[in-house]
């Protein structure tokens, strides 16, 4: 495996930490910014809507770019963001630069994905992928403890700080392993803009968008739910994270190794495992035992779905699948954004944080409605590898 792609990952794991982070930092943030816990989890919903914004943005501007020039580009301004965040005392400086940070973050994906077609054998390219994204795994496992940690002895601003210098470090292994040069052959925007004409496809960025915010409704607010409600002290936070990371790792692992063969089999079990647990979580949120039992496999059940979510887009966009794999990831943060303010609105309105699981609740419902009229619907025009709507898939299913 080319060192570049380790890099990659590294850059991924930089960046995923701040995108994750804030989750243990809610109430340090409150208390620093002199707002409520909903208005800082709004900092969660901006970074979720820069990233959806950016991925389709950026992925359509840099079709021709230098791999590298990119890549350095959107760690440049990444890491400046978090600099800039860091010094500001204001909310709303914060809020701006939480939205330009996941702007080129969503960039830094779809650039990497491509960089990793291009610099691995055609028969490596999933297993270069699984190191890529293993990066937001391990900012799960490692990232978003260390964050918390970080933000409860030396304060938030300390964890932005943090981020910034492993985004220097990521800048200097793309210097050091990716090429310069042009891509040789370039996909043609028109080709790009074809393939979101299938409606399965968007069919499936809908059970993207709903199965994350299924996920991010109660994620976001762990840190509050488990001091609050679950009646932990705040030191215990970080190691209740750190469990779900490893959950999270879990699930991702195996759902990666059997949503190739079995797409609706992993999305339906990992749903309904999702509404379940959800469930539970809602009525047993005091017991601190249940709770944190309950916080793990949520982990594990919800990044289970994860490669069957990415899988599906890939194997429906064919040859073309630049933009409708960007476009899949604007999906994920469509979820990103709408969770932490369902929660938000319900937290507003006094329902407590037990309430958020039965939010979970309603929406992993819907995301299994999409998932089973998926399995039904019938096909025109069957993808080349056969994999979804055919009838193999259909018994699969």
């Amino acid at each position: 495996m080319p060192v570049a792609v380790y890099v990659l990952g590294l850059s991924i794991f930089a960046q995923g930490t701040s995108e994750l982070m804030l989750a243990g930092l809610l109430p340090e943030l409150s208390k620093s910014l002199d707002v409520s816990i909903p208005a800082a989890g709004l900092l969660i919903s901006a970074f979720a809507a820069g990233m959806l914004l950016g991925a389709p943005v950026l992925a359509v501007l840099t079709l021709n770019w230098s791999r590298r020039t990119a890549l350095l580009l959107f760690l440049g301004v990444f890491a400046l963001a978090h600099v800039a965040g860091a010094l500001t005392p204001n909310y709303e400086v914060l809020l701006a630069t939480r939205i330009i940070g996941a702007f080129v973050y969503a960039g830094f994906w779809s650039v990497a994905a491509v960089t990793v077609v291009d610099v691995v054998p055609a028969d490596s390219r999933a297993r270069a992928m699984s190191v890529v994204t293993g990066g937001l795994t391990v900012a799960t496992i490692i990232g978003l403890p260390a964050g918390t940690v970080l933000g409860q002895h030396l304060g938030w601003r300390a964890a932005f700080w943090t981020v910034a210098g492993l985004c220097v470090l990521a800048a200097a292994g793309v210097v050091a392993t990716i090429p310069g040069s042009r891509p040789e052959r370039a996909p043609r925007l028109t080709d790009e803009l074809k393939v979101l004409a299938n409606s399965r496809l968007w069919l499936a960025f809908g059970t993207t968008a709903l199965v994350t915010a299924t996920i991010l409704v109660v994620f976001s607010y762990l840190a509050p739910l488990l001091i609050q409600t679950t009646g932990l002290p705040p030191s215990a936070v970080p190691g209740v994270l750190a469990l779900y990371g490893l959950g999270s790792f879990i699930g991702i692992t195996i759902g990666g190794r059997i949503a190739d063969a079995l797409p609706f089999h992993t999305l339906f079990t990992g749903i309904a495992g999702l509404c379940v647990l959800s469930a539970v979580l809602a009525l047993t949120a005091t017991v601190p035992i249940v709770a944190i039992a309950v916080i793990v496999l949520l982990g594990g059940f919800g990044f289970a779905t994860n490669p069957a979510l990415n899988a599906r887009v890939f194997s429906l966009a064919g040859d073309a699948p630049t933009l409708a794999t960007a476009t899949n990831f604007s999906a994920f943060n469509v979820g990103i954004t709408v969770g932490p303010w369902l929660g938000g609105l319900a937290i507003d309105a006094g329902t407590g944080y037990a309430a958020l699981g039965w939010i979970a609740v309603a929406l992993g419902l819907v995301a299994l409605g999409t998932v089973v009229l998926a399995a039904l619907l019938p096909v025109s025009s069957p993808d080349r590898s056969g994999r979804y709507g055919s009838g193999r898939t259909r018994r699969a299913a």
